[in-house]
């Protein structure tokens, strides 16, 4: 796939959960927030280093390295059943 179009799919992934989040469609520890913003971040981050584009890498390689942390322990935290 062309590299433009990976860097384009990349940022309207990330783009697409902050819109969401700003929106209160979702929250910034939901699990669907999280995943697009360790993917998004990591498909801008791989194109970064393919490019050797170390600002770039430095700033979406940690955008989604703290996107997937905080994904993971959202997943491994218990959820609480709901009252009946």
């Amino acid at each position: 796939m062309n590299h433009d179009v990976l860097q384009i799919i990349g940022a309207l992934t990330v783009l697409a959960g902050y819109v969401a989040t700003q929106l209160r469609w979702t929250t910034p520890r939901s699990i669907g927030y999280l995943t697009a913003n360790t993917l998004g971040a990591g498909v801008l981050a791989w194109l970064a280093w393919t490019s050797r584009d170390w600002g770039f890498l430095l700033l979406e390689g940690v955008w989604s390295a703290v996107s997937a942390a905080s994904l993971i322990a959202v997943l491994r935290t218990p959820s609480t059943p709901d009252p009946a």
